[in-house]
């Protein structure tokens, strides 16, 4: 029986990484993942880009410092340079998964995502209650176990109560029961006028 050679943390790590790069190709392209003809998709990137192309920026100062203070050392400059840039690539990435990996409401389900980390498929059917509610992460102390927040500059606009617990994988593997979902949409109030209306 063949093993694997990497841990599953490490191969979870590394298959998200690959889907980050990826969502660059869409991203120039102008194109969402899996969003159906049919589909309504919802964005939620919005709070977080100025935070994330602020970073960026200071990624590549850093990088344009720390390559004249090493520059009398070729192959530390070689080695801090790809470093850098990666840096840079998965931080633009993450902007880049978010924008083309929005929320998206089928005809069955609502599939709610956080960039390449979350994707998490809720049916319809189990859907009991939709709210509209701003809520900021850390406001109101620690988070029960079965509620998922998924924060997008912090905050939270749309809460959906579930008839019964559906399973969420996390990105290192680790499986837990949520029955309640605490997600960001750019439009909350067409979103939750949307699924009530198909839960309805």
């Amino acid at each position: 029986m063949k093993r694997d050679v990497l841990p599953e943390p490490v191969r979870r790590l590394a298959a998200h990484e690959a889907q980050v790069l990826k969502s660059f190709g869409l991203w120039i392209a102008r194109r969402r993942h899996q969003v159906g003809p049919v589909d309504r998709a919802f964005g939620y990137a919005s709070p977080q880009a100025a935070t994330v192309y602020g970073l960026t920026f200071v990624c590549v100062v850093e990088t344009i410092g720390l390559s004249f203070l090493v520059r009398d050392w070729p192959a530390l400059h070689a080695v801090l340079l790809v470093l850098d840039l990666y840096t840079v690539v998965l931080v633009l990435g993450m902007q880049a998964a978010a924008v083309t990996r929005p929320h998206v409401l089928t005809p069955d389900t609502l599939r709610v995502r956080a960039g390449a980390r979350v994707d998490l498929v809720i049916p319809l059917a189990q859907i009991a209650r939709i709210r509209r509610e701003l809520k900021f992460q850390g406001a109101g102390g620690t988070v029960p176990d079965d509620v998922l927040e998924l924060s997008v500059g912090s905050q939270t606009s749309l809460t959906v109560e579930l008839t019964e617990p559906i399973t969420h994988v996390q990105l290192l593997g680790k499986r837990r029961e949520v029955t309640v979902v605490r997600f960001h949409a750019d439009e909350p109030g067409e979103l939750a006028k949307a699924l009530r209306a198909v839960v309805a």
